[in-house]
C-alpha cells in the first residue's frame, strides 16, 4: 500500500471520528418525581399541588399548556418526569416553574 492510500485512509477514519457528534437525549427529562396531590390549606402561601422531588416537597400551581396531564381528573399520587426551575419561598412553601412535564 502506499503512502497516499493510507494518508487518505487515516485522514478519512479521522474526518469521520470527529464529525460525530454525541448530543444528550433531548427526550430525557432532568427529574424523576410524584405529584402527591393538591394543597388545600387556607393561607396566604398555600394552594397549587405537592410535588415530591428527591427527599424535598414543593408546591407548584400550575403545569405547561403542552402537558398531557389534567389534574382535576387524575387519581394521585401520579409518577413523573419533568423539568423545573426554583421558583420562590413563600413561608414553609417551595415553589417551583414546571418547564415540561410527562407521566411515567
Amino acid at each position: 500500500m502506499t503512502y497516499r492510500k493510507v494518508f487518505f485512509l487515516i485522514l478519512l477514519f479521522t474526518i469521520t471520528f470527529f464529525s460525530c457528534e454525541t448530543k444528550d437525549n433531548e427526550n430525557d427529562y432532568r427529574t424523576s418525581a410524584v405529584i402527591t396531590g393538591p394543597d388545600l390549606g387556607q393561607c396566604i402561601c398555600c394552594g397549587g399541588y405537592f410535588i415530591e422531588i428527591g427527599d424535598s416537597t414543593y408546591n407548584f400551581n400550575t403545569l405547561p399548556t403542552t402537558a398531557a396531564i389534567d389534574l382535576s381528573s387524575e387519581s394521585f399520587p401520579i409518577a413523573v418526569q419533568l423539568d423545573w426551575d426554583y421558583e420562590n419561598k413563600c413561608g414553609d412553601n417551595q415553589y417551583i416553574t414546571i418547564i415540561r412535564i410527562e407521566k411515567e
